[in-house]
């Protein structure tokens, strides 16, 4: 297949003005290469631009995983903010100047001078996701560089597959598949009898967390747990005359929210739960016969079916003038 899509030599930047910022990348050693081979004082070495553009890579590097880019936003020749847009660089907007890569041999040992973005990479992870953060910094809140897969020394590439045009990460329904790789105890948590709707396709990881940065706890997408708990249950968040103190405080007191074997995602099941804080005197969580001895009475209504809850049915909170117990 042959993509024709550079009109001549028609690079809309300077070549050396490109070339010579990346001989600084290289004198960095961000990519892995040589000082003497990108000297910046040197421009009759500084890194081109192939001629041909994507022609040029796709000559060696034409396959159906490669091609696939073209079927995706990065691809698209007629989209003038991407690589592939009209005037602008093609493959080498993210892998950098490929007219020296293009003219090596596979002996010649310096294939590192374009930019990587396999896991075998020798370019650093800075490099790899300044390449990214070129475009989309703002789209990622300027947060990444604080954010906790930056502080793991994740690439962009580690999550996102720039070719696919169904990049798994950005669809609800495969998207936990990516980030159960690293975050296994939360794939276990998911696969519980009780928990979110993520095996079902319904829901994703980032409903609930922002991937790239955030400024709250656990990169939660709201200001609190709660904040966010409430974007889907919104008929919880109250306010309520009579409030259950640990509600008002953190749903995850109570809730597991990646997942439980208890009904509702609850950490534990009443009356056991409830008597993490309360008392469990007038609330016997075992059925007392005459002798004071368990076994030989009817069971207390405290230790079946919903238990506590059986009384206390407004557990999140009551707006009843007599509700102060969350009974009614």
């Amino acid at each position: 297949m042959k993509y024709t899509i550079r009109f001549g030599r028609r690079l809309h930047r300077t070549d050396l003005a490109w070339g010579a910022a990346l001989a600084v990348v290289a004198g960095l050693g961000l990519l892995g290469v040589p000082h003497a081979s990108l000297a910046a004082d040197d421009p009759a070495s500084a890194p081109t631009y192939s001629e041909k553009g994507a022609d040029t890579c796709l000559a060696c590097h034409g396959n159906a995983k490669v091609e696939s880019i073209f079927k995706t936003k990065h691809g698209a020749p007629g989209n003038a903010d991407a690589p592939f847009g009209h005037g602008q660089l093609q493959c080498e907007s993210c892998h950098g100047p490929g007219a020296l890569h293009a003219s090596m041999t596979l002996t010649d040992g310096k294939l590192s001078q374009v930019i990587r973005f396999t896991p075998d990479s020798k370019a650093s992870v800075e490099t790899r996701n300044g390449m990214c953060l070129g475009c989309h910094e703002s789209s990622t809140k300027h947060l990444w560089a604080a954010s906790g897969h930056a502080s793991a020394g994740l690439s962009c590439a580690d999550c996102h597959k720039v070719h696919d045009p169904a990049d798994q990460v950005l669809r609800t329904g495969t998207q936990a598949e990516v980030c159960f790789d690293c975050h296994k105890t939360q794939k276990a948590n998911s696969l519980k009898p009780y928990a979110h709707p993520i095996r079902q396709g319904e829901m994703a990881c980032s409903s609930c967390h922002q991937p790239h940065g955030s400024t709250t706890k656990a990169a939660l997408k709201g200001a609190t747990v709660n904040e966010t708990c409430y974007s889907c249950h919104a008929d919880l968040r109250g306010p309520f005359v009579w409030e259950h103190a640990p509600v008002a405080e953190d749903c995850t007191l109570c809730h597991d929210q990646h997942g439980s074997i208890h009904p509702a995602m609850l950490k534990q099941r009443p009356p056991f739960l409830c008597q993490t804080c309360h008392s469990a005197t007038g609330h016997p969580s075992v059925a007392y016969g005459p002798s004071g001895l368990p076994g030989g009475a009817a069971p207390s209504p405290a230790v079946v079916a919903g238990s506590c809850t059986n009384c206390h049915a407004q557990v999140h909170g009551s707006n009843h003038p007599s509700g102060r117990s969350l009974t009614r």
